[in-house]
């Protein structure tokens, strides 16, 4: 690869977004575990909006105008999971009754993460997030930013937000469990 190939694949605007998104991670937590104002909850939601509407927008950028990477690959997911977690993470801090959740989700993508390079270092992989995966993830950013932007939410609400996203998250490892062992199994070779 030269080194015009090299940065044609690495510095692509999809590629890019998500570096911002890994950057909007810090940013956040300082902003929300600092929060003592309204207005300091509602930038802190507004960041995360911004980490959303970026996700959206590299992923059709990378198809729309063939910027698909095998860095992009790698950046994007993680970009998406380190801020779930740290988001899922300093609520858990504010309201103890999402720490299941937080369990649920670490141990969840662990297992992915594991499986994942078993699988890579077989030359296979899964062709992407299945629809499960696509649908909890979108339940958990909705939710969670929510509770940032309406910080004085009561324990009844917490609770019920815990319960759909600990369900969310359990439908999302089944799935990607049955995905990794089922006999038709839609994982492909690379």
């Amino acid at each position: 690869m030269h080194i015009k190939d090299w940065k044609k694949e690495v510095f692509t605007i999809p590629n890019l977004l998500s570096l911002f998104r890994l950057a909007l991670i810090p940013v956040y937590a300082h902003i929300y575990l600092g929060a003592t104002e309204r207005r300091q909850f509602l930038i802190a939601g507004l960041i995360l909006a911004i980490s959303c509407l970026t996700d959206l927008i590299d992923g059709k950028i990378a198809r729309r105008f063939h910027m698909i990477s095998t860095l992009g690959k790698i950046l994007d997911p993680i970009a998406d999971k380190l801020t779930q977690f740290v988001l899922t993470f300093c609520l858990s801090l504010e309201h103890p009754e999402l720490r299941p959740v937080l369990v649920l989700f670490v141990v969840k993508e662990l297992f992915q993460a594991v499986m994942g390079i078993i699988h890579l270092r077989r030359g296979r992989m899964l062709p992407g997030a299945l629809m499960a995966g696509k649908v909890c993830t979108t339940v958990l950013f909705v939710s969670l930013i929510a509770m940032v932007l309406l910080p004085g939410l009561e324990r009844s609400a917490v609770t019920l937000i815990a319960v759909v996203d600990s369900v969310f998250l359990l439908i999302s490892f089944v799935s990607y469990i049955r995905a990794y062992f089922q006999k038709n199994s839609p994982i492909q070779d690379l």
